[in-house]
């Protein structure tokens, strides 16, 4: 499939823009959001001046898929995924909308990451190493960097609006939401977790870890923001897989392990990408998309 056109960054006239983040660029029309997932990329928590072609529309239709086979274990935020549904004033702009937005409904979100891990790896491999446990949840020794662990996890994190997010105790959530939202929260990712490993598995993926967000409407709890992606997730080919070592992974990893090898200080000025980085990290992420969902067509 030919690279499509990138889009960095979108300007909707008339359409109130309410946030830009590192990825998406979220509207309010009509009391509903209408969030556009972008094909910028970021790594060591800078936005890096290169997009990658497709990006935004991968991670825009993977999580419609996700949201779509979970919705049996909860609702989410979707209204719609396709421009012919949207309002008239947002299929005007269908030539940028197409197959990288969603008009969702307006949550009030928990402050908090749902963070589950059925692997060992990245910030809980580390802590593993000091502490035998992973926010505050023993795990048994001699686990390797990448062991499968005896069961998923549940590891909440902070909700960092800049740098990095902080892992979090179980304790340190039922505070912050209260005991029976926190109790709330884990059961409903450890569902949605293993629901979505054992489709992965089935297709030859594994999920080594992935975080969720949940919101309030209408006093219940809702799935929002993303589902299940590249951004959001850890995914292994499980033919390659083997504990002991870092595995290779469908994500921007492809992009950090460049930024390592030229020896970037992670400050200003952010370096540019060579075209086989941004065509290899682009080939990634197509590969889990169509890996997971069975589809090439990234339209919708």
């Amino acid at each position: 499939m030919a690279p499509g056109r990138v889009v960095r960054e979108t300007q909707l006239p008339g359409i109130p823009l309410v946030s830009r983040g590192k990825v998406r660029d979220i509207y309010e029309i009509d009391g509903k959001l209408l969030i556009v997932s972008t094909d910028r990329i970021s790594a060591f928590d800078y936005v890096l001046p290169d997009g990658i072609p497709d990006k935004g529309k991968v991670l825009n239709q993977l999580s419609l898929f996700w949201f779509a086979k979970t919705r049996e274990i909860i609702s989410n935020h979707v209204i719609a995924g396709k421009v012919e549904e949207f309002p008239p004033l947002l299929q005007a702009h269908g030539d940028i909308l197409s197959g990288r937005s969603v008009l969702a409904k307006k949550a009030k979100m928990f402050p908090a990451e749902c963070v589950v891990r059925g692997y060992l790896a990245g910030s809980g491999w580390k802590e593993y190493q000091k502490m035998r446990s992973v926010s505050g949840v023993p795990l048994p020794a001699g686990l390797l960097e990448s062991s499968r662990l005896p069961e998923p996890i549940f590891t909440p994190s902070t909700k960092a609006t800049s740098g990095h997010d902080e892992n979090m105790s179980f304790q340190a959530l039922e505070g912050l939401v209260g005991k029976d939202s926190a109790r709330k929260l884990k059961d409903l990712s450890l569902s949605i977790y293993l629901a979505a490993s054992r489709h992965a598995e089935s297709t030859g993926i594994l999920i080594a870890d992935t975080k969720f967000e949940f919101g309030i409407l209408d006093g219940g709890i809702i799935l929002a923001d993303e589902a299940l992606t590249p951004d959001s997730s850890r995914f292994w080919p499980a033919a390659d897989y083997a504990p002991g070592r870092g595995q290779d992974s469908y994500d921007k990893q492809f992009v950090r392990d460049y930024l390592e090898r030229i020896g970037w200080n992670k400050q200003p000025p952010v370096p540019t990408l060579p075209e086989d980085v941004v065509a290899g990290t682009r080939e990634k992420y197509l590969e889990i998309f169509s890996r997971l969902t069975g589809r090439q067509n990234l339209e919708g």
